[in-house]
């Protein structure tokens, strides 16, 4: 116990300075690994039960401590899950510990080199792997899929001055230590067509990008902060490659994003989403998109599918190389290669670090700069051609230059600030998933049907004997008036206002979800919320993964709210403000952060507008950009194109048009009016 203790006080004050290097990892998970081993010895140690509860007080202790540790840092969790391998060196370590504290070594540790614990003695569980049926169709459709092995001029043999060195130690210190200020953004070609499909329009700096894909250039690690659009360059740049069939990994709240981004920039090239075991996928598609959560059940069939192209969103997602998600994604990035002599690959983050410059590696081996143990050819060679080693100092600057050339792309708001709109809100729609998600939309049908049923009845009861071709739009009003008054006084189960709460529910974790995202990525986010159980379930969120946060709330005192305000705008260790959209909407001062989670919507354009400003105000020196969450195939789809349409009257209003602007009152009509309509036309 005492062993332990040390080693327990020496790792949480090494996290406490921020020195979490490679050696502070494998001793926080060695010893993790050894107090959870002493609990056990503990219950069945044949002892008194006062000696055992004396030792299991002390064992607790340990464990807070250890706990208190990992939430400094959400990294050091993933060492502790179930299918985390032991780090280099973690296993030697456990050992020396137990000898330093007089316990007889396990059978596993007893033979040198030897690993086979309880768990890997057993039958070892079967992943479980699916087929999607038109999967199989398209296998058996192309059941001769050759490998493009793209003619390449063979490189001649030559003389490797840098055969015998250790290499990916110092590129990272070059990473570390030897920008001197130097961008981090290979030399990319000027912007050519800024026209998209549809007549959209690219900024310039993401037109840069597909032409350099279009050049022939097929790696890139895409570092771009959040808002400067690298969704659509993806996309775009696989056209530019034709790198179809194309797999895009994303995580589970951006899933649906997705599928929105090609209908708008790639419409001609379909994509398809994997859910759960992919019953609904369309394997002729020629993009896939798959979260990280499902790919270990799809990785066999999408190994063998003959993709020639890779996109990787939040690839800092796979920054422990011996995570389950990480495993699959750099196997599936080995396979495509091994097929393809050229495939597009491309990793997105706008975080590409998160606690250390050793994150890299995850990424660089997914782009096919590196492997396990040192660069690859195209690397190497570009290395070589410097004529220096490692005990050079001009060889760190000259290799950090020959790693970004291999395709690292990295620009902030405030670099291509003339590109982008001084306030811009980007709808982010997710997808609701669980009971939850199960039950609002099955209650949103019943509350179809409930107008469907009161439209009938209204048409029946009539007695002027006029015949209605179709649907009668003016009825169709008229229930939804009623509906929207008895909402008022009856307060029913199911109306537009307990579902768009409900929905604000489902979504709050997605919502807080991403917040974090944005947080690690850019800096501080303001996160708006309508009702207190949402605010609450973000903060728990956030509480959950490590990240400081404040609230802003209507209950709050004045000196509480301007304490809250100040730890926003002053504390380096508060990321987030979460916000009432109703107290927090007017009146603050809140741009120091230049991003907005808007969690909930609100009921007209004018409260959304105010959230925003609270960022977006005199002073702001960066583009504000406001992420509107909206939950998918729902109402609050409806509900957001009807704040945006009001939101447009607004503005002519304010022109000297004679529209006049609409209440909050009109939105919720409106909403129940399209509910009843698409329930009638729906039949």
């Amino acid at each position: 116990m005492p062993v332990l203790s040390k080693h327990v006080r020496d790792v949480d004050l090494a996290v406490q300075r921020g020195q979490i290097g490679p050696s502070v990892r494998t001793r926080f998970q060695a010893v993790a690994m050894l107090v959870r081993e002493e609990r056990s010895r503990i219950k069945a140690a044949p002892i008194s039960e006062g000696r055992r509860t004396e030792q299991m007080k002390r064992i607790d202790g340990l464990a807070t401590t250890l706990a208190r540790t990992a939430a400094r840092d959400g990294s050091l969790l993933v060492l502790l899950a179930d299918d985390a391998a032991l780090l280099d060196g973690a296993r030697v370590l456990m050992r020396e510990l137990r000898g330093a504290g007089g316990l007889e070594q396990p059978v596993e540790a007893a033979v040198e080199g030897q690993a086979v614990t309880e768990r890997s003695a057993a039958a070892p569980r079967a992943e479980r792997k699916v087929v999607p049926k038109s999967v199989v169709s398209r296998q058996l459709a192309n059941p001769f899929l050759e490998p493009d092995y793209t003619a390449v001029a063979p490189r001649a043999a030559r003389p490797r001055m840098l055969t015998t060195w250790e290499l990916l130690g110092p590129l990272l210190r070059a990473f570390e230590e030897a920008s001197g200020g130097a961008t981090s953004c290979m030399d990319l070609p000027e912007a050519g067509s800024l026209q998209a499909a549809g007549g959209r329009e690219l900024m310039p700096h993401q037109a840069q990008v597909i032409e350099a894909a279009a050049e022939g250039h097929r790696t890139f690690l895409l570092a771009d902060e959040p808002g400067l659009g690298k969704t659509a360059q993806a996309l775009l740049a696989a056209q530019a490659a034709d790198a179809y069939p194309l797999l895009v990994v994303v995580p589970n709240v951006v899933k649906t994003n997705w599928a929105r981004e090609v209908d708008l920039w790639t419409p001609r090239h379909p994509a398809t989403v994997v859910h759960g075991d992919g019953d609904t996928v369309d394997g002729f598609s020629d993009i896939v998109i798959v979260n990280y959560e499902v790919l270990d059940r799809h990785v066999g069939w999408l190994g063998s599918l003959g993709f020639r192209g890779m996109v990787v969103d939040e690839a800092h997602f796979i920054k422990n190389k011996t995570s389950q998600r990480s495993r699959h994604v750099l196997e599936l990035s080995k396979r495509i290669q091994a097929r393809t002599m050229r495939p597009l690959l491309m990793a997105l983050t706008g975080t590409p670090l998160i606690n250390d410059i050793e994150d890299f590696l995850a990424i660089w081996e997914y782009l096919g700069w590196i492997d396990d143990k040192e660069p690859r050819a195209e690397l190497m060679e570009s290395l070589e051609d410097n004529g220096l080693t490692p005990v050079d100092y001009d060889f760190y600057p000259a290799a950090r230059s020959s790693v970004i050339d291999l395709g690292i792309v990295r620009r902030r708001k405030v670099d291509v600030a003339a590109d982008i709109p001084a306030r811009r809100i980007a709808d982010l729609p997710v997808e609701l998933e669980g009971v939850l998600g199960r039950s609002i939309l099955a209650a949103e049908k019943a509350l179809a049907r409930r107008l469907v049923k009161r439209y009938d009845s209204a048409l029946a009861a009539r007695s002027d004997g006029n015949q209605v071709v179709g649907i009668d739009h003016a009825l169709v009003r008229q229930v939804a008036t009623w509906e929207r008054r008895d909402a008022d006084e009856t307060k029913t189960e199911d109306n537009v206002f307990t579902m768009m709460r409900r929905i604000g529910q489902a979504k709050a974790g997605l919502a807080a979800d991403y917040a974090a995202q944005l947080a690690r990525s850019v800096g501080k986010v303001v996160f708006f919320a309508k009702h207190i159980d949402v605010m609450d379930a973000a903060e728990k969120v956030f509480a959950q993964q490590g990240l400081g946060y404040t609230s802003i709330r209507g209950d709050q005192t004045s000196k509480n709210r301007q304490q809250s305000i100040d730890a926003f705008t002053n504390d380096p260790g508060v990321s987030v403000a979460v916000c009432s959209l109703m107290a927090a909407g007017v009146g603050l001062n809140l741009q120091v952060s230049s991003n907005v989670v808007l969690a909930e919507l609100s009921w007209t354009a004018a409260e959304q507008t105010q959230a925003i400003d609270r960022v977006h105000r005199i002073g702001q020196d960066q583009p504000v950009t406001a992420w509107r969450i909206i939950a998918a195939q729902t109402i609050d789809a409806r509900i957001a194109e009807l704040i945006d349409e009001k939101a447009g009257l607004a503005a002519r209003a304010l022109d000297g048009s004679d529209e006049q602007v609409t209440s909050s009152v009109d939105v919720q009509l409106e909403a129940l009016v399209a509910l009843l309509t698409d329930a009638l036309i729906e039949g």
